[in-house]
């Protein structure tokens, strides 16, 4: 400033020559693009500073020397500088404004890319530690591709695919470990500090197993057993088996010594050859199967406690000056199923390390975060202008990140790379494709440029009619032309914006035909791109109409004679004979400058216009009858002539808004590239989210996820009490543990699972875990939850015989009654054995070994209150606690083939819903001893027997009755 004005000062003083301004377009311009100026309103207060200074020296400061200044004539001229002034601080405002929103925007697209990033990188290693929790690498591979495409396909039913993914492994040791006294553990410790014990207990037991390199396979209550030499089979399995379970009986005497208990460790472990793998296609879990994993369970329940109990081949493949070795106990020379291998069995104790005898503190090692929302997504989901919503969307601007680059191996997908220099001068995208997508992407910031445009345009015909030198009709019908086009394309963009803005607090607003039209066609100018593009063309061509229209009257040659008759014979020429060549050269710049304003044109078409108009002034001024004009007009310096200065500075401002559009060009194309990689890597997040999920509840019932990641996140204990939950063992008998057997015991326990989705889809029946041939499940886990929609099952139905009104009024009378879980999980026990037959029925019309299926069931139920938790530490595992628990597991092994064996107890609630129930006797319970148990009476076509629908009616009766005097008591106690 202090140059350009000191020289016009200089040379208007010195020589009484006057310069025009050659660098305030520039600073005003400059202070808005370029300058580091954080704060828009110091943007704004330096321009506006900038303008008046410059106004202040042509209207105050250079009148004083000029001898010939006509004061009407310089505030004329002040005014039109005002004017144009005023344009050019709109303009860069305009600009610094859409910036500065963009740019933040484009810096939390950054942010949240890396965000997203990190936890997708994070969200890998859970999931595989997850995947891992379940299955060895091996089969894990295939069952994540599975879940995978199961998301895809927007099935996310089951886990597994029907498919067996079962391996054989020839050299491992097999550990079994029981907690003696863990019957009385269960049913005298309260849920709170049972859950503690139990995690505390097999935490430490899952870090033992991962220091000694042993795969957990599961835990059933009071058994926990592992593989060694199943994941790197390593030659000394039988020695790492061993360590873990001296390590074991280590770790439960620190347990029984802390929380003051009773109890103990019984360890057996075989080396042998075993099947393992997954069957099923619900909850799925790693299982074992063969010989002599059966040898290592009778070690374990032969054995003594305090010691390993191990078979001769396992004693064999250790050091025994490591152990202290005794011969085995004298039950195990009883039992005859180790007496028929003539097995000698050995006790060993020893030191375990003391590394393999830790606390288990955290709920898990793994800390399992699942998505949530960030900074980028909070934001775009508060509760925002509309006007704010649609910058949002705009893929315009942004910053460069190189600064941010990480090394090489660390960088992210999106690189500057992506963006390639089209003859160094236009940024293209290296996919072409990407390219497609980026130039038809909808233009929100388009009522925005269009709004500049209609002020430009206003001071484009306020100097075109203040500068000409006389009116002509035509002039002002299309003056009054293009402001009524202007003024209507910007209402039509607007006019959704306002009507959100004045009815915003009318949510059941109702907009008539004409604004809904208006509605279609605003977004139709903003979505279609030949439509944005016709209007951007459409308002350049009106701007340069209305330029034309300033020299038109323009009477060139009576300016010319006036002009050579004042040189001759000094006397004041008029100079209102044509246009002030300074103003119609402003008037260029502004166009110039409205030709980049408009973002979601694309910028070869913007530089291409650009050019053309800087062309088509250049010949105005050097190759037309108006050069003259320009050519004794005030020059900018005092060696170059008056046209040069002009053409300097149209040129300038293409320049300088080239290469900033440039660089916004590649910044926003950048960002374009980083918002699709963004949106990538959300779904790639949202699948994981969803894989995790998935993993999480095949590891937990459905309703216990979520609500076991919130306690993990505040690394507490997940625990949970129920008052009436009905627990069913269903064993499926004479299966033969080899490979051809397996595979149909696994499509059998597929079948199950298929016939368990449609029980959960009314949240009653849960699938616990299948042990070897027994298939375990529970009603009334998330009792909260279950409508128990009976009448809505077809099964249900077929099981009762009942007739459609009867089943409404049962439904309508009983739904909140807890007994009901015993009565679906009979109806469950029922369908599973109706199962079983169809799929012998199927066996039997193929060629098939009969030898390898089994035609029998023996299932076993019974109910009362539970505890329920999620225990260990590397391997989180759902587990049910309770008398409940060990009597339905009882009533298994004490059952009968083809028969459903329960308790007392529920045998009455089946009585009470009208099902006939047969009294066995006295049978003998390990832990209880002699207590009566029943038959579910079942006939040969496998349906309840004695149903009395009289019994039934009389029952709900009375419920009735009860109920009506129950409420009509509360109601009098409310009142009183």
């Amino acid at each position: 400033i202090c140059v350009d004005l000191g020289t016009c000062l200089y040379f208007l003083i010195a020589h009484n020559w006057q310069l025009a301004n050659q660098y305030d377009i520039y600073i005003i311009c400059v202070t808005y693009i370029f300058l580091p100026i954080s704060s828009i309103r110091t943007s704004l207060g330096v321009g506006i500073t900038v303008s008046c200074i410059y106004l202040a020296y042509d209207m105050l400061i250079a009148p004083i020397f000029i001898t010939d200044s006509v004061q009407y004539k310089i505030w004329h001229q002040a005014l039109i500088d005002t004017m144009q002034y005023t344009g050019f601080n709109m303009m860069g405002l305009f600009y610094r404004l859409l910036n500065d929103i963009l740019l933040r925007s484009s810096f939390l697209v950054h942010h949240q890319f890396v965000l997203e990033e990190g936890w997708l990188r994070e969200a890998r290693v859970q999931e595989a530690q997850l995947i891992n929790t379940i299955l060895p690498a091996e089969i894990a591979k295939s069952i994540h591709t599975t879940i995978k495409e199961r998301i895809v396909r927007g099935n996310h039913i089951s886990l597994q695919s029907h498919f067996m993914a079962i391996q054989r492994h020839l050299d491992v040791s097999i550990l079994y470990a029981d907690v003696v006294n863990y019957t009385h553990l269960t049913t005298t410790l309260p849920v709170e500090q049972l859950v503690q014990v139990l995690h505390d207990l097999y935490g430490r037991f899952d870090i033992a197993a991962k220091h000694f390199k042993v795969q957990r396979i599961k835990f059933l209550g009071d058994c926990y057993y592992c593989v060694a030499g199943m994941q790197d089979n390593s030659p000394d399995n039988a020695k790492c088996a061993v360590d873990l379970g001296i390590a074991m009986i280590a770790n439960i005497k620190e347990v029984r010594k802390e929380y003051n208990l009773d109890i103990d460790m019984r360890i057996g472990v075989h080396t042998g050859e075993l099947y393992a793998g997954v069957i099923g296609v619900e909850k799925i879990q790693l299982d074992i199967w063969g010989p002599d994993v059966d040898i290592a369970n009778r070690l374990e329940s032969t054995g003594q406690a305090g010691y390993v109990h191990v078979s001769s081949k396992t004693l064999n493949n250790i050091d025994l000056n490591e152990y202290t070795v005794k011969p085995g106990p004298e039950k195990a020379q009883r039992d005859p199923v180790l007496q028929k291998l003539n097995m000698k069995t050995y006790l060993i104790t020893g030191e375990a390390p003391r590394e393999s005898i830790r606390a288990s503190e955290l709920i898990c090692d793994f800390d399992i975060q699942l998505r949530h929302t960030y900074a980028g997504d909070a934001l775009r989901n508060k509760a925002m202008s509309t006007d704010l919503e649609d910058l949002w969307n705009v893929q315009v601007a942004g910053v460069h990140c190189g600064c941010f680059r990480k090394k090489k191996s660390q960088q992210t997908e999106t690189t500057t790379d992506d963006v390639l220099w089209n003859l160094y001068l236009f940024p293209e995208f290296k996919d072409k494709n990407l390219g497609y997508e980026y130039s038809y992407r909808p233009d929100y910031s388009l009522k925005y440029a269009v709004s500049m445009s209609w002020l430009i345009g206003v001071m484009l015909i306020y100097i075109q009619t203040t500068t000409g030198t006389a009116a002509c009709l035509w002039c002002i019908f299309f003056d009054f032309l293009a402001i009524f086009l202007l003024t209507l394309i910007t209402f039509i963009l607007w006019y959704k914006t306002f009507c959100n803005w004045f009815f915003k607090n009318d949510d059941n607003k109702s907009y008539s035909l004409t604004s809904c039209k208006i509605f279609k066609i605003a977004d139709h100018i903003q979505q279609n791109r030949s439509s944005s593009i016709t209007l951007y063309l459409g308002i350049l061509i009106t701007y340069a109409v209305l330029l034309n229209m300033t020299a038109v009257n323009c009477e060139i040659e009576l300016f010319e004679i006036d002009y050579i008759f004042n040189n001759l014979y000094d006397y004041e020429y008029s100079k209102n004979l044509c246009f002030p060549p300074w103003a119609f050269t402003n008037s260029m710049a502004l166009i110039i400058c409205m030709t980049f304003t408009f973002a979601q044109i694309s910028f070869n078409l913007k530089t291409l216009l650009a050019f053309l108009e800087v062309v088509a002034f250049f010949i105005v001024v050097f190759n037309n009858e108006y050069t003259f004009l320009f050519h004794h007009s005030a020059t900018t310096f005092s060696f170059m002539p008056a046209e040069y200065a002009h053409a300097f500075r149209v040129l300038l401002t293409f320049i300088l808004f080239y290469v900033k559009d440039r660089q916004q060009e590649f910044n926003s194309k950048y960002n374009f590239k980083m918002n699709m990689d963004l949106k990538k890597k959300k779904k790639a997040a949202e699948e994981m989210n969803q894989t995790i999920i998935i993993l999480l509840t095949n590891m937990l019932p459905s309703h216990v996820v979520e609500l076991y990641l919130t306690n993990v996140a505040k690394h507490e204990l997940y625990y949970e009490n129920y008052a009436m939950v009905s627990v069913m063992f269903a064993m499926l008998m004479n299966f033969k543990m080899d490979l051809a057997s397996l595979r149909v015991l696994h499509d059998l326990i597929s079948e199950f699972d298929k016939l368990l989705y449609i029980y959960r889809e009314y949240y009653v029946v849960e699938k616990i875990k299948v042990v070897g041939c027994t298939y375990m499940a529970a009603c009334g886990l998330d009792f909260s939850l279950a409508s128990l929609n009976i009448k809505k099952s077809s099964l249900f139905q077929e099981g009762l015989r009942l007739s459609q009104a009867q089943i409404k009024n049962f439904d309508s009378h009983m739904s909140d009654d807890e007994d009901q879980t015993v009565l679906v999980m009979t109806t469950f026990a029922l369908d599973l054995m109706r199962t079983l037959r169809a799929c012998n029925e199927a066996y039997s019309v193929r060629p098939f070994d009969r030898a390898l299926s089994t035609g029998s069931i023996a299932i076993g139920i019974s109910s009362g209150p539970i505890m329920a938790g999620v225990v260990g530490a590397s391997h989180p595992h759902y587990d049910i606690w309770g008398n409940a628990v060990n009597m339905a597991s009882r009533m298994e092994t004490t059952g009968l083939e083809g028969h459903i064996q329960i308790t007392e107890e529920s045998a009455n609630i089946l009585h009470s819903f009208g099902i006939s129930c047969t009294l066995r006797g006295m049978t003998f319970v390990k832990g209880v001893g002699e207590i009566p148990t029943y038959f579910v009476d079942i006939g040969p076509d496998l349906t309840f027997l004695d149903v009395d629908v009289d019994y039934v009616q009389q029952r709900l009766s009375t419920r009735a009755a009860t109920t009506f005097v129950s409420d009509s008591e509360t109601s009098i106690s409310m009142q009183n």
